[in-house]
């Protein structure tokens, strides 16, 4: 196998609209190596999500297949993907999908808790993560008392809590204003240097865009590299 860290090859999907097939992805090839940032932006309505789930292990293709750290997602029986995906991905949302009756802490403790992490060294490494996003003060505090950006931050450290070799993360920045955008780019970028994590982006930012090492851009199912 190669060094790749998530791989696709002729990854397509198509979706019945009627009596018609609307093919939204076509035979798309991609590779990410460690610690590489990679933006893929495109139209509203695109594929952009679509591929983000795919490759997550989230939906199926129906053609081609996903690699994760050497492991051909396809071949894989649902429970071994999904502890596939809890330790070798992140993801982050526009929408940080916090639980809102648990803590910062135990929300970004929840990857290690599922699996079987002892408490006592989940939260230890909780905590720890909190620390590297600016959060370790409001470690006890739930979603509904933290700000947006404090929000975005808790749900980028419970991606990065089992030391994935990627994190796919879906408009990381389209809910919050500029500064709090900003904040969060700086953050991933930082992240991204000292944990050699890669990072996957889709976005309309197209600020956060260039900050990545390659932008990719989805135009009718087919993803090429951006021209300036």
């Amino acid at each position: 196998m190669t060094d790749f860290v998530l791989e696709c090859r002729n990854l397509s999907m198509e979706y019945a609209i009627g009596p018609q097939r609307l093919r939204v992805l076509d035979g798309i090839n991609m590779q990410l190596v460690a610690g590489e940032r990679v933006a893929i932006v495109g139209s509203s309505g695109s594929g952009k999500t679509t591929l983000l789930n795919l490759l997550g292990g989230l939906d199926t293709p129906t053609e081609g297949e996903v690699w994760l750290a050497g492991r051909q997602m396809s071949s894989l029986r649902e429970s071994e993907r999904g502890k596939l995906r809890n330790s070798g991905l992140g993801f982050v949302y526009q929408f940080h999908h916090l639980l809102a009756e648990f803590s910062a802490l135990e929300n970004v403790c929840m990857p290690l808790l599922i699996g079987n992490t002892p408490i006592s060294e989940a939260h230890q490494r909780g905590q720890q993560m909190l620390e590297r996003v600016g959060l370790a003060q409001r470690a006890g505090h739930k979603p509904g008392e933290l700000s947006g950006g404090e929000r975005q931050r808790v749900a980028i450290a419970r991606a990065l809590i089992n030391e994935p070799a990627c994190v796919l993360l879906d408009e990381p920045t389209g809910n919050l204003d500029q500064h709090t955008a900003r904040s969060i780019q700086q953050l991933m970028l930082e992240l991204s240097q000292s944990l050699k994590t890669a990072f996957m982006v889709v976005t309309h930012d197209l600020a956060l865009a260039s900050q990545m090492d390659r932008v990719l851009t989805l135009v009718e199912g087919k993803l090429a590299a951006r021209v300036e």
